[in-house]
Parts: C-alpha cells; structure tokens; sequence
C-alpha cells in the first residue's frame, strides 16, 4: 500500500471517451474553455479543502461524458477514469433497478408484503416499495459490530443482521434510512432468480448490457486505497475493506469513474437491455414525505431525491470505509455529475456533484431537442380531440403527443396539468400531477360524435358550461346573461 504522494492534476473533456449508453449525436459537446476552468477550480477547491488524498469528477451531458478532472495521485500516479474506488450506497441504485427489474417482468408487485416472497423477514408485512423507500420502520444498522468495518463472516445468517428489536418506526409512517433493509431487497432478488448471488444477476442482467466491466463485488486492480485523515495533521492511516457478506448489496460494489458515466446516462435515459426510461422516472418519484425540516430533499424508489437552486436532482451518495462516492442526475437538463475520493470523510462530495452539474448548466444552458413532426400516420379521430376543452367555465387544451399520447393543460393559470398514456381498450391513463392513475374516455352520443371528455367523473365539454353536454348538476336553462 503507497501512501499517496502530490501529482499533477488531470483534466479532460470528451476526447477519448465517445458516447456512453443511450448517446445521441451532439454538436455542443464540446464544453467551453471557460466552463472546462470553473468545474476544474471546483475539483480541485474540493480535493484541497476536504484533504482528500485523491479526487475524480466528471460530467455527463447528453449521454455523453464531456468533462473528466482528477486530482491527488493513486499508488503514486494521477488517478484516471478506470481505477476502481469503493462506491458505498450508490450500491443500492442497482439493488433498485434489479427490483424494479423483477416488478416489471410480473415477478412481483411493490405493493406485496416481503414476506410473500422472501420467508424470515423481520417486517414479512412492510411492502417491497417500503423496503425500497426506506420507509419500512427496520434499523438504520445491523446488530453489532458496526457491519462496515468488519467482516460479513460475524452475520453469516439473515437473522443474524438484526437485534431483538429490528423495527424502529411503524411500517409506511417515515422515512428512516435503513441499510439492512437493502440486504433483505438482494435476499429478495436472490430468491426470485432461483437462488442465483445478487451480484451475478446484477452482472448478468445490467452491468454486461451496459458495458459497465469495471463494476465488481470486490476490487480488482487498478484500484485505489481507502485512507482516514487525520484531523489535526496532514497524516493517513490506512482503512480496512472487509468483505461485508450479507450486506453487500447496502454498500459492497467497487466501480470507476467511467463505468458510474455509464450509470449515469442509464438512470437519466433509460436502456431497453435494462430497464425503460418510465421505470426509471417511477424511480425519481418522490415515495415518501420529507421529514419536517428537510422539505428541499426526500428520497424515491432506490434514489435520493434533492433541491438545489430550483433544480430537482435524483442520485445517492455512498460512503465506506476510505472511501466516498456521489452521483446526482439532473433530468429536465440531461446532465449529471459523479464524484469519488479515497478518503473516509473530509471532501462534501454530494455539493461538490451537485455543482459540477450546476456549473455546466448555468455556463452553459442545455440546447433544446429540435422540434420534429410526430411519427406518421396521423390518426384523424386523434387529431379531431385536440384543441381547447372546458371543464365548467375553465378553458383547457388538449394536445397530441407521441404514441397516441394526450396532454391536458389549463390556459387560465389555474387548474391541472397531466399527461396521459394511450391504452388498448381506447382510453388514456394519467401519468402525473391530479390525474395520475385516472382514466380519461372519449364519451360519443347515439349518433357516434364525439359529446364530451370523462376524466373520472371530471366533464370537459367543448364549450363552457354547454347545456346540451351532461354536465354533472346540469347547466341553468336561461344560460350565460350580462
């Protein structure tokens, strides 16, 4: 083990790197020199003031990585996006996605009991998406010793990870972190993949599809070593990195800098290999309520969930012995940040993330995607829906959108916004805001015209307060006066 030395610092942009999963040609790639400075001075201000022996960022933007930097040095040499670092938590955003994975193969419902489908759970009633959401009431910790720094021998057997009190909190009450619940959620995905370790599906079914070789259950070389800094002095001291057996899928996986790019671009745009972008988006969905004081952050299905200077971003931060990882996405600006250091505390790693996304956006504002026409044919009955409905005085428009889709939005200020997914028996579902999961018909007349919208008892005629449309306590029969 080399005490890490001074090296020079790396920086790059996307030279060398080319387009990672779901990438899209981008004439803007190329960052700016002035951006390429700002988001270097924010590494290295990070890597000096948290003291951190080695320090590696990059961004993704548009599927692609356009800018890499690093500074300290690994074994002696400046670190470079293939050496593998310890990533902690970011573990469980792939213990989410292998769940969701099971959920839509129709192997299980979020809604189910864990206990339907993993015997000896401790909380058999809290739901798969409690466990998930980290709303499930289970201990923050397992039983003694703190499981991070020793071996998972000490827990060979799942009772073993929890004391006799292993709920804290009433099941769906609260948010409260719990890192054994992750360990239940990769029994869980062991059982329902016929017995198969959590980290072979994982490779098997993501990490191979993805191109992401470099993310492993245990180190393989390059790698970097896990350091404690000393707080009063600039001294090191080397940390352990146990195997920690059961509850590996809480925090086990080593990865790379290029290989969480990968990640990255898959959670902001999905992978049919994988898992669809509107999984992926159930994902960022807030699943919890925040605690009281904590209303600019919350968590969803497997991810973290933050507010920064009006930008919602959705990733996780990890932390192990020697080691600290961050990943945010940032979805409305297709950009994300990813942040690792070797060090088991000093550098704010979850602001530093967050700023190299902020530092590109603000530089450098996201160009929009060009406007094209919608994928023909063109279904005139479709066609002949859109345009301005009323629900009662308030005007609305209908639009069309891609796969029969159908946006509703108010032109007054005042209503609700939804969009809503086509389905086979001729109507739409909700996917947002007020109607998300209600069902919107096309109600025709005797004759087959089209007479009103039924958005779950909600009537949207063609004109406000129209007395021949079946508006619920009926219209006045004088009509509009002055």
């Amino acid at each position: 083990m080399t005490i890490p030395q001074p090296t020079e610092s790396h920086e790059s942009g996307p030279a060398g790197h080319g387009p990672v999963a779901g990438a899209a040609p981008d004439e803007f790639a190329e960052l700016l020199p002035q951006t390429r400075r700002a988001l270097l001075h924010r590494l290295a201000v990070g890597q000096a003031e948290g003291r951190a022996p080695s320090l590696m960022g990059a961004v993704v933007r548009g599927g692609r990585v356009v800018w890499t930097g690093s500074r300290g040095s690994v074994e002696g040499e400046a670190p470079h996006d293939d050496v593998q670092y310890r990533i902690g938590s970011l573990t469980k955003t792939f213990v989410a996605v292998l769940v969701l994975r099971l959920r839509d193969e129709g192997l299980l419902r979020l809604e189910d009991p864990v206990g339907r489908h993993l015997d000896g759970s401790p909380v058999p009633e809290a739901t798969i998406a409690q466990l998930l959401a980290h709303s499930s009431g289970l201990a923050a910790e397992t039983r003694g010793p703190w499981w991070e720094r020793t071996a998972g021998e000490l827990r060979p057997e799942q009772a073993d990870l929890f004391d006799e009190r292993p709920q804290r909190l009433p099941a769906g009450r609260r948010h409260h972190y719990s890192n054994p619940g992750y360990a239940l959620l990769g029994a869980l995905v062991e059982r329902l993949r016929g017995g198969r370790p959590w980290d072979e599906v994982l490779r098997n079914e993501v990490l191979e599809p993805l191109g992401m070789g470099r993310t492993t259950l245990r180190p393989e070389r390059p790698h970097a070593s896990g350091w404690a800094v000393h707080p009063w002095a600039d001294a090191v001291l080397p940390e352990p990195a146990e195997d920690t057996g059961l509850m590996g899928p809480a925090g086990q996986l080593w990865s790379t800098l290029q290989d969480l790019c990968r990640w990255a671009a898959f959670l902001l745009r999905g992978d049919g290999r994988v898992l669809s972008a509107s999984s992926l988006a159930e994902m960022r969905t807030p699943a919890v309520p925040p605690e009281v004081n904590a209303w600019d952050a919350g968590y969803g299905l497997g991810v973290q969930l933050v507010r920064r200077k009006d930008r919602l971003l959705a990733g996780h931060v990890g932390s192990m012995p020697g080691f600290l990882a961050a990943l945010w996405t940032d979805a409305e600006e297709d950009i994300a940040g990813v942040v690792l250091a070797n060090c088991t505390s000093g550098p704010a790693v979850a602001a530093l993330a967050a700023d190299l996304t902020g530092i590109v956006s603000e530089h450098e504002p996201r160009i929009p995607e060009p406007w094209h026409p919608l994928p023909g044919p063109l279904d005139p009955e479709l066609l002949a829906l859109t345009g301005p409905w009323y629900w009662g005085a308030n005007p609305h428009i209908l639009r069309l959108r891609d796969g029969r889709g159908l946006e509703l939005t108010p032109l007054s200020g005042t209503g609700r916004s939804s969009r809503f997914r086509a389905e086979r028996d001729g109507t739409w579902t909700g996917l947002d805001g007020y109607y998300a999961g209600e069902t919107l018909r096309v109600v025709r007349d005797e004759e087959g015209s089209v007479s009103h919208l039924d958005l779950h008892t909600f009537v949207f005629t063609r004109g406000p307060y129209e007395p021949s449309a079946p508006v619920p306590g009926g219209v006045d029969p004088e009509g509009w006066r002055v």
